[in-house]
């Protein structure tokens, strides 16, 4: 097989967007001497790809009819049985619609996407299996998962399990409404700025950011390298405790993960009590220009039940974290226009799994371009500006803040075990309808990450646990803890889920 050789119109025009003023001498010069590279593109071109195998058995799937689905939380449904027994025998999973599952449609809530069929499954999926669960199919989640309401996903909106006029979240939106409604007993979800903690927070759910690496991102859509987070979505702490034992630990095939990525026997924790915890209520989690009231005051006395589990409670300042999220937005907008747009969803530069066949896919994007939503223009038209205004400064600079404000929030838990505040500053709202404003909207997307944004800059895990209702709605209160300290934060959880009945 033959890699297609550029004319000599498209030599120029590359040199061109290169900075290079070639002539036509020296143009046809490069074209006879690029031949024998080419050749070579030709040799790895031939060879068969590196992929691991599929090992389970599966059907393609079906997707399901507005009257199977009334919340619009499926993509596909389809029965991938695992293994005859192991930890998770019995459960159903759902798998969020950007990570790959062999055999079954992925669109990652993009039209541009839609037809795609990966060819391997993730390693969150492998283990699952492995583990004895059942792949019940795919939940629906935002337009290449860059918002954080429920209403950009090509497929139409994902609407609450509480009241369907409002929003689940997202952007694994379909995850935790399919949990919330009992149709299947847990999900993988993903979080690059709070994708799995705030649909937790506004279905009423638990959903766990772990710390970043602990879970093999292989095989998931990437839109940022530093950023990428998959975890457990579930009705209860103990059924996410046991799913995170199943996912986590290193593969050898992600770069994100370290030699601290270690998995523990995460259910251990479950029944140990909050007495002589110490949790610190962040100042800077409340009172936010988003921030409802009735939120704030739930969370703050659901804090004061650690206090009567024995814990010791306090307020505690990290002022920089209401910097954190714009230092988040530079490098998740700069980092998503590179990586997820620019670089067709993998890019470069980074050691591990490369799914070739959605690189192909996603690439297309550049043809149908004026489908994507105000989300993704906008992520995009402020990355590629600033991009191209300063020349990756900006991206530099925001990263070696992000080291700063981690050493900030490591300050703040040498002193205490955990950093405790609303997970969302608001209850869901309704979702846009064609009365509500384009500007409004776009807001919708963003507005309810205050609180998530930082720590997936700062790689802190962080749990969204259901603290309580407002007019119907659940109420989210999240549990930050040390890097690698999932256990802490189930303990609290737990202590704090038990105490509530």
């Amino acid at each position: 097989m033959t890699v297609c050789r550029p004319t000599l119109g498209q030599l120029k025009s590359v040199a061109e967007s290169l900075s290079f003023n070639l002539s036509d001498e020296d143009l046809r010069f490069f074209m006879e001497e690029m031949q024998p590279a080419l050749d070579l593109y030709d040799l790895v071109e031939a060879l068969p790809d590196h992929l691991p195998a599929v090992k389970y058995s599966r059907a393609p799937g079906i997707r399901p009819t507005a009257g199977e689905d009334p919340l619009n939380a499926w993509y596909v449904k389809t029965e991938i049985k695992g293994a005859s027994g192991g930890k998770l025998a019995g459960k159903t999973v759902a798998i969020k619609d950007n990570v790959a599952v062999a055999g079954v449609q992925m669109m990652n809530g993009a039209s541009t996407l839609e037809g795609y069929v990966p060819d391997v499954d993730a390693t969150v999926v492998v283990r699952l299996l492995d583990a004895g669960a059942t792949i019940a199919g795919k939940a629906q989640c935002e337009y290449f998962c860059l918002s954080g309401g429920s209403h950009t996903g090509a497929q139409g909106p994902v609407r609450n399990p509480h009241n369907a006029d409002h929003s689940a979240a997202g952007s694994s939106s379909g995850c935790a409404v399919l949990v919330a409604k009992g149709e299947v007993d847990m999900a993988i979800g993903g979080d690059q700025g709070g994708s799995i903690r705030t649909p937790a927070s506004y279905c009423g759910i638990v959903g766990l950011k772990p710390t970043w690496g602990l879970v093999p991102y292989t095989g998931a859509m990437p839109i940022e390298l530093t950023l990428d987070h998959l975890g457990p979505m579930t009705r209860t702490v103990a059924d996410n405790a046991l799913m995170l034992e199943v996912i986590a630990g290193p593969d050898g095939l992600d770069p994100r993960q370290s030699a601290l990525a270690k998995p523990q026997r995460y259910t251990d924790a479950l029944g140990k009590g909050a007495a002589g915890l110490r949790i610190g209520i962040l100042k800077e989690g409340f009172g936010h220009p988003e921030s409802e009231a009735d939120v704030d005051n739930a969370v703050r006395m659901a804090a004061l039940r650690f206090r009567e589990l024995g814990a010791e409670v306090e307020d505690v300042s990290v002022p920089m974290h209401r910097q954190g999220p714009a230092i988040w937005l530079i490098v998740a907008f700069e980092g998503a226009t590179e990586q997820l747009m620019k670089g067709n969803g993998h890019g470069f530069n980074w050691k591990g799994l490369y799914i070739t066949s959605m690189v192909a896919a996603h690439s297309a994007w550049r043809q149908r371009a004026d489908e994507l939503p105000d989300s993704v223009k906008q992520t995009m038209l402020i990355g590629e500006s600033m991009i191209q205004t300063g020349h990756g400064r900006y991206y530099a600079k925001a990263q070696n803040l992000a080291r700063k404000l981690r050493a900030e929030y490591d300050a703040a838990l040498a002193r205490y075990d955990i950093l405790l505040m609303p997970t969302t500053p608001m209850k869901a709202p309704p979702l846009p309808g064609r009365e509500t404003s384009r500007s409004l909207a776009l807001r919708r997307a963003t507005e309810n990450m205050a609180n998530t944004f930082p720590f997936d800059l700062t790689s802190h895990p962080a749990i969204s646990i259901p603290c309580g209702f407002s007019d119907g709605l659940p109420l989210g209160m999240m549990l930050v803890g040390r890097h690698y300290d999932e256990m802490t934060l189930y303990r609290a959880a737990h202590a704090f889920e038990q105490s509530a009945g």
